[in-house]
């Protein structure tokens, strides 16, 4: 009896033996043998991770720059292709259109240039005048005496501020230079790269459809072509807000009879609409400085303009055209525009509008549509409108009637 006991009691006790053999493999005995290459592919993939996205941030420029090109490429394409129907090669076509803007922006730019120079000239020649013009205004409007000779003693006094001043902008030239050069660079950069998508463009389009089954060429062409119409809409809503601007601000200019009235009001309505973020302080500071050197009182007067037409044109100008040309509520346009510049600053502030606007037309074609019953919780003021025009017929009928007896 004993020794069945005792042999009942080991049988028990070996497959304990065996599960802590086992167990003491698993863990105690050593890790699993999937681990190490679970960590090794974790490390990888977090290395991978790193690695895309220093690429990322080193190539975000270069991205953003591809983006804008193939904006202005889609701005450009219409009239290549128009030349293109008339037999013309693309390239050359699309290099003529380059020229043509190009000499339309250089002669623009000259002619400002020349208008900047010559009032800056003219500023330096009649600053003691400009100045005693100056005083004697807010002499007579804010009832000081002040003097040309206490003027000079505090310039003179804080000439160490002054000089000081100096020192900074000097020292901030090279970083001036090299910003200006890098702009230049961009710039070039954006015009090879928009060169090459509008000359290239069926090229461009087989390429990419080339990729994708027919089912999906077909959507990716029809969004392309939604892209063109809505650039080209934004870029006539653009020029017919330069030619508001600028009709607006001759008017203004003509009536305080500054020198280049035409000139200041051309460089108004360009600098506005085309310059993203800053057009509107640079294309406001030189109509202020012509003003200056007329009459200090004439620069308020143009300050003031500038600024009341800026609010208008931001509040019901332009969202009411760029609804009309580019087919976007003016709530979707004016948060498209804030997401932009958030998202890319000013450039992306500058194409948002067709960035959206080719989104929207590109969703609304798939998005099936159902028409919405008459439910007054839809129109709370329907019936109330109903009723009232209901009151007024029946006003009308009155007057009719009783107009009618007294004849």
């Amino acid at each position: 009896m004993t020794s069945s006991a005792e042999q009942k009691n080991s049988d028990r006790a070996e497959p304990d033996a065996d599960s802590a053999a086992a167990g003491g493999g698993l863990w105690g005995g050593g890790m699993p043998r999937w681990l190490p290459r679970a960590m090794v592919l974790f490390l990888v993939l977090v290395g991978m991770f790193q690695l895309a996205d220093w690429a990322f941030r080193q190539l975000i420029d270069l991205f953003v720059m591809l983006l804008v090109s193939f904006f202005l490429s889609l701005a450009l394409e219409p009239a290549v292709d128009r030349m293109a129907a008339r037999g013309v090669r693309r390239g050359v076509g699309t290099f003529l259109v380059f020229v043509a803007v190009g000499v339309a922006v250089i002669g623009f730019l000259t002619a400002l240039g020349t208008l900047l120079v010559d009032q800056v000239a003219k500023i330096a020649g009649d600053l003691p005048h400009l100045v005693d013009n100056l005083i004697g205004w807010i002499n007579r409007t804010f009832h000081q005496e002040l003097s040309l000779g206490e003027l000079q003693n505090k310039l003179l006094k804080d000439s160490g501020t002054i000089e000081n001043y100096a020192q900074q902008a000097a020292d901030n030239i090279w970083g001036v230079s090299s910003t200006l050069i890098g702009g230049l660079f961009q710039a070039f950069t954006v015009g090879l790269f928009t060169f090459y998508f509008t000359a290239e463009g069926p090229r461009v389009r087989r390429t990419v459809c080339s990729m994708l089954p027919p089912a999906k060429q077909a959507e990716v062409l029809r969004a392309w072509e939604i892209a063109l119409a809505k650039t080209g809409g934004y870029l006539y809503s653009r020029a017919v807000l330069a030619v508001v601007s600028a009709a607006g601000h001759w008017v203004m200019f003509a009536l305080l009879d500054l020198p280049y009235s035409v000139a200041l009001a051309i460089w108004v309505g360009v600098m506005s609409q085309f310059v993203p973020t800053i057009g509107t302080y640079l294309a406001g500071a030189l109509p202020v400085l012509v003003a200056l050197t007329v009459e200090p009182v004439d620069a308020l007067w143009v300050l003031v303009f500038v600024v009341v037409y800026q609010q208008i044109e931001n509040y019901l100008l332009h969202p009411r055209i760029t609804a009309r040309t580019v087919d976007v509520h003016p709530a979707v346009a004016f948060g498209s525009v804030i997401a932009g510049a958030a998202l890319l600053g000013a450039v992306g502030a500058l194409i948002a509008i067709p960035a959206a606007a080719t989104i929207q037309g590109f969703v609304g074609t798939y998005v099936r549509r159902y028409e919405v019953a008459t439910d007054p919780r839809i129109d709370r003021g329907e019936q109330r409108r109903a009723r009232r025009e209901l009151r007024r017929e029946a006003a009308r009928r009155l007057r009719r009637m009783v107009g009618g007896d007294g004849g």
